[in-house]
């Protein structure tokens, strides 16, 4: 069995343009950059007796999934009508088309977010 690809976890600062559709992201990676994330990942791999490369590799699975598991948790007809409101909304460019957009998002939410309050029965 082969330990995988080896990653060398390099700090990075840019640079990136103004106009970049990515510019948060890479301000994101540009901040965190600056932390040694190995610190705290040795910290739980010694805990918990496991491997760091395995804890590492739990760890970018795991985010690099998240945004599957979170269609998987909400169920594509929820994430499609989601979408469909804020794609309406955007076509129609207006500020009470958005703030609609924004009633119906807020009433799916409130909907998911039901069986977390204390008294939802």
């Amino acid at each position: 069995m082969s330990d995988g690809p080896e990653v060398r976890l390099v700090p990075w600062t840019g640079p990136w343009s103004d106009d970049d559709p990515d510019a948060n992201l890479k301000a994101d990676i540009a901040l965190y950059g600056k932390v040694d994330p190995l610190a705290t990942v040795a910290g739980l791999a010694d805990a918990i007796g496991v491997p760091v490369g395995a804890v590492v590799r739990y760890v970018l699975a795991r985010w690099a999934s998240a945004g599957s598991e979170g269609l998987l948790a909400a169920g594509p007809s929820v994430v499609n009508r989601m979408w469909h409101a804020c794609d309406e909304a955007e076509r129609a460019g207006t500020d009470e088309a958005r703030l609609a957009a924004y009633g119906t998002l807020r009433a799916m939410v409130a909907w998911l977010h039901l069986p977390l309050e204390d008294d939802a029965g």
